[in-house]
């Protein structure tokens, strides 16, 4: 893998053989921010529409160990856009002290009624994006009541909408 020195060292730990032939570790291009994800399955898995999520395997085990850092497991875009294939917990937070088997929850969204509606996923395809990204950790402030939150930004609690649509 080359590319500028990174400011963060993860340890991988491939735990599919297979993994290697598919060309993993690998970006999808020079700029992009997501490792991809492959399915360590050894057969198709035919995803009904609607139906539970299911846990696929990614083959590999990670060591973030500086807790300034987390991955953040993401869908692919074209898969859930075109295909109904989306992430059954929509993001997965993996914690820098996380150190266990990489686990992808997926889930097909795609109405029951379409001709097309099941998703297939063949072993190797590549299904999902580790994205690194930077953890901050505040000092909070507790307030009390909610004159302070009235008094901090003039919003209130209106929430939800409550701006608009339109400036």
């Amino acid at each position: 893998m080359s590319g500028p020195p990174a400011d963060l060292r993860v340890a991988i730990r491939l735990l599919d053989p297979r993994l290697a032939e598919w060309g993993f570790p690998r970006w999808g291009s020079a700029s992009a921010a997501g490792l991809d994800l492959h399915a360590c399955l050894d057969e198709p898995l035919i995803l009904a529409p609607q139906a539970p999520a299911v846990l696929i395997p990614t083959g590999l085990s990670v060591r973030i160990g500086d807790p300034a850092w987390c991955g953040l497991v993401v869908p692919r875009s074209g898969l859930g856009h075109r295909g109904g294939l989306v992430l059954g917990n929509t993001i997965g937070v993996i914690d820098a002290d996380y150190e266990g088997p990489l686990m992808i929850s997926v889930w097909n969204r795609n109405p029951p009624h379409l001709a097309d509606a099941a998703v297939t996923i063949a072993p190797g395809d590549r299904i999902a994006q580790f994205v690194f990204t930077r953890v901050t950790r505040p000092d909070f402030t507790i307030m009390e009541g909610a004159e302070d939150e009235d008094e901090a930004s003039g919003r209130g609690q209106g929430g939800f909408g409550s701006t608009g649509l339109r400036g």
